[in-house]
């Protein structure tokens, strides 16, 4: 892949251009932190010494996008997130649907599991269409997400809901998706997930 304005190639360097010379789990609790000592190809032609680098290992997620076409309205959950407590306005988040992977689970499994669980969706897996997969925060973190929307009928939907072994607390909101939009350009949404979400769907919606 070359780059038209400058003539350079893009992304020219794949997982063959990494050697891994050592790694060693220094945590493994509910997450994993793993240390990795590798070295890389650059881009001058050298090989870069060899870094010590930390990965946290929390494995991968689910994102998904509850989108009622009809009435034009989201379904955004709102939670507490502990993670968020540093951050100081508030620890609870408006989000979209979210979960990881158990055991041999597909990711259109997951958006179908959690939905159930989450918000009391029932989702036809026909009504599933995958957006993209990325990476959260691939300096530090090895989690990938897959982002995926599913059309519903929104009529009826809401309450609180959850998993109590999980110590779920969740609570479902159904907005006007330009109001959901206006809460992301408020900085009421935070949550890095559903901003590209929201995103996506401004961009998207004519076409579902």
């Amino acid at each position: 892949m070359i780059n038209k304005s400058t003539k350079q190639k893009v992304l020219r360097f794949t997982s063959q251009d990494v050697k891994i010379h050592q790694k060693k789990t220094k945590y493994h609790g509910f997450f994993k932190l793993d240390e990795y000592q590798v070295s890389h190809q650059r881009f001058d032609g050298s090989e870069s010494e060899t870094l010590s680098r930390e990965v946290f290992e929390r494995g991968d997620a689910v994102v998904l996008i509850p989108y009622d076409p009809v009435l034009d309205q989201v379904i955004l959950i709102e939670q507490f997130r502990p993670g968020a407590i540093r951050a100081g306005d508030t620890p609870w988040m408006l989000e979209f649907i979210a979960g990881m992977f158990k055991e041999d689970e597909q990711p259109i499994e997951v958006a179908i599991r959690e939905a159930k669980e989450e918000a009391n969706l029932d989702i036809d897996k026909n009504n599933v269409v995958k957006i993209m997969k990325y990476l959260s925060s691939p300096g530090g973190m090895s989690e990938a997400m897959y982002l995926y929307l599913a059309t519903i009928d929104s009529k009826n939907v809401g309450g609180v809901y959850g998993l109590p072994e999980e110590g779920e607390d969740i609570l479902v909101h159904v907005f006007k998706r330009e109001a959901a939009f206006d809460l992301l350009k408020q900085g009421k949404i935070a949550n890095a997930a559903t901003i590209i979400g929201l995103q996506w769907l401004e961009l998207n919606y004519h076409s579902l």
